[in-house]
């Protein structure tokens, strides 16, 4: 049976009229795989030795254990976003006389084949291998990796479960950031808890049963959930879910532009794509704990400009490039109706600034790091809101490609166009190169104000620059439209 379900895998692959995008795909992660392979190998296979002489006076096994929380948080939040539920069309096949059982086993195993769980066995077994060598007892390393392996599993099976509940994804992504937290700061050692756990599964043999059976029960709820789902008229029943509205009134203050602004703001709270968007904006706030923690880089404050740009512009980025691909479902929609694409322009760039100033407050604690720092973002911030806004969007009217809301976020390509690797080199090369020529020429302060300043120049002249970006988008209204209309 499992011969016939791999036949008719192989056959809707090859069948499939996008058959030279997808194989073009898999080749591409073909190559992304083998390169992560041959990373994750080279860790493993050097892991003993770097340990060995980074922690001299602790044995290698112990500190790999202190640190597999970390690994195992950070794989269930990665393959949230990564990894892809096994899928099988399953309709045509439960009208014929193929057991549910067979049918659910199938997908759940086909899971566990992922390259997700085979990618994490290059760095356990060389690492394995390494501690067999060294000495180590080989029943206690042979326990270790069917610990190792089962939690692998077990990470994968979970997935499947957490995909179901956003709200179970929420949850271990704030367990892995006060994890951190607390450990960074020494008030309380995660790993050194869920070391000692690891250590003893190590050093007791007969403890490999309880990941073994831990998996059991995973797969088994994965099992139950998946079986009670494979029903012809499962598809038929309509869900009811308790309505949840948002009116967002509070707009309405702005005038000819809140309707705009409403909808961009639903489109944000109701589909993952665009509302991933703000999760990264949030994450990227992060980004300077790596910059301003480095001595060597605040040596450079030209790098330094980087760090400011992403920071208070990583949603300008992410958000405006693909406008106004993010409503092509209703575009021509919107075009035939009496609405002044002004507004609708600046409604963007509203919404766009206003996440400027939010990122650019949330940024303000890192005067911790010195007023150079937070008067660099501030200056940052300005050139953001006003220059590459207006850059953004002008770049964006060359945006011909439609956006499926309701598609996958992650290793979704759909909008994708020349634009997005255009938008690159303004976005980021020009404000360090407008801030290195005052830098090399006086000091950084200068440079700052410089940077603020043509910001601001922007700004006072945002009315004259919308209008050309509006004649722009006019002209290329109907290529737009018929550019959206275009499924493939």
């Amino acid at each position: 049976m499992i011969k016939h379900f791999i036949n008719l895998e192989w056959k809707q692959f090859f069948r499939s009229s996008n058959f030279g995008k997808s194989i073009a795909i898999k080749i591409f992660m073909g190559f992304m795989a083998l390169y992560l392979a041959g990373v994750l190998l080279f860790i493993g296979i050097f892991l003993f030795k770097a340990l060995k002489k980074l922690f001299p006076e602790i044995d290698p096994i112990v500190v790999v254990n202190n640190y597999l929380v970390y690994w195992i948080l950070f794989e269930l939040v990665f393959r949230y976003f990564m990894q892809k539920l096994p899928v099988l069309n399953i309709k045509p096949l439960l009208i014929l006389p193929i057991s549910r059982q067979k049918i659910t086993n199938y997908v759940l195993t086909k899971s566990a084949l992922s390259p997700f769980n085979i990618l994490s066995l290059f760095w356990i077994i060389p690492f394995c291998i390494t501690l067999l060598f060294k000495g180590y007892p080989g029943v206690n390393v042979l326990s270790w990796f069917i610990s190792l392996l089962s939690i692998v599993l077990i990470v994968n099976f979970l997935n499947f479960l957490i995909n179901k509940k956003n709200a179970y994804f929420y949850s271990i992504l704030g367990i892995l950031v006060i994890a951190i937290g607390l450990e960074y700061y020494k008030i309380f050692e995660i790993s050194a808890v869920f070391g000692d756990v690891f250590n003893m599964l190590y050093n007791n043999p007969i403890l490999v049963l309880i990941p073994m059976g831990l998996l059991t029960l995973v797969y088994y709820l994965n099992y139950k959930n998946l079986k009670g789902l494979l029903f012809l008229d499962a598809s038929l029943k309509q869900k009811s879910e308790e309505a949840k509205t948002q009116d967002f009134a509070w707009t309405n203050r702005f005038g000819e532009m809140a309707p705009f602004l409403q909808l961009d703001l639903k489109l944000i709270w109701r589909n993952k794509r665009p509302r991933m968007t703000v999760f990264l904006s949030i994450i990227f706030l992060l980004y300077g704990l790596y910059f301003y923690t480095q001595d060597k880089l605040l040596e450079i404050p030209i790098i330094l400009v980087l760090a400011g740009i992403f920071i208070t512009g990583i949603f300008l980025s992410n958000f405006g490039q693909f406008i106004p691909s993010w409503d092509s479902s209703y575009y021509s929609m919107m075009m035939s109706q009496n609405i002044p694409l002004r507004k609708y322009l600046d409604s963007k760039a509203t919404l766009i600034i206003f996440s400027v100033v939010v990122l650019f407050l949330l940024s303000t604690p890192y005067v911790y790091f010195g007023w150079e720092i937070l008067a660099l973002n501030f200056s940052c911030a300005l050139y953001n809101i006003g220059i590459n806004t207006p850059m953004v969007l002008l770049i964006s009217s060359m945006n011909k490609k439609r956006i499926d809301l309701e598609k996958s976020p992650m290793m979704n390509t759909q909008g994708m166009s020349a634009a997005q690797w255009i938008i690159v080199f303004p976005f980021l090369g020009l404000p360090m190169l407008i801030y290195t020529i005052p830098y090399l020429l006086s000091n950084q302060l200068i440079a700052t104000i410089v940077l603020g300043v043509i910001g601001i120049i922007g700004i006072l002249f945002r009315n004259t620059l919308m209008n050309k970006i509006t004649r722009l988008y006019r002209s290329k209204k109907y290529a737009m439209v018929a550019g959206f209309k275009e499924q493939n």
